[in-house]
């Protein structure tokens, strides 16, 4: 498989995965939005995606949030109980490859995910690349970890730190 078409697959992957985890993450809290309310008490992937459509097609949960309304409240802490992208994307050993070799597409994927412009990604690399070790500090390395390790690793580099400033 081409490596260009690999890379933007991952990326489109993560993406869509965000997509998803960003609704599945109740923002306004259980139950905010028309979708929830009609799918009421269902479970399942084909409820959840329907009730997930309806609230983002028609701008209903935004107006709740906004308004107070439609069983949604701004006030209700924002979690996630989910795996991490890397994780559940089977990025992270494609990314510890091609970090351990300076460049490649999962690398340039990671960079992008993490909000690296273009301009800084060969800097991310080479800067990642130089750091290999202290990122994967072990071959048991969690995703959570690297992510943290690697956001470190960049609040350190003058030119890389304003992108490590991810929101608490």
């Amino acid at each position: 498989m081409d490596k260009r078409l690999l890379g933007k697959g991952l990326i489109i992957g993560m993406l869509s995965a965000l997509s998803l985890a960003a609704q599945a993450n109740e923002a306004g809290g259980k139950g905010c939005g028309w979708g929830n309310m009609l799918f009421e008490g269902q479970s399942g992937l084909f409820p959840h995606l329907i009730a997930t459509t309806t609230n983002g097609t028609s701008g209903n949960a935004t107006f709740g949030l906004t308004s107070g309304t439609n069983g949604c409240d701004s006030s209700v802490k924002l979690g996630y109980g989910g795996r991490s992208m890397l994780a559940m994307n089977g990025m992270l050993d494609s990314i510890a490859e091609d970090m351990a070799q300076g460049k490649g597409e999962a690398l340039d994927a990671y960079a992008t995910l993490l909000g690296v412009e273009q301009g800084d990604r060969a800097h991310f690399a080479k800067v990642t690349h130089e750091n290999f070790s202290t990122i994967f500090s072990s071959a048991q390395a969690t995703s959570e970890q690297v992510l943290a390790a690697t956001l470190d690793v960049m609040s350190r580099d003058s030119q890389l730190a304003r992108y490590a400033k991810q929101p608490a």
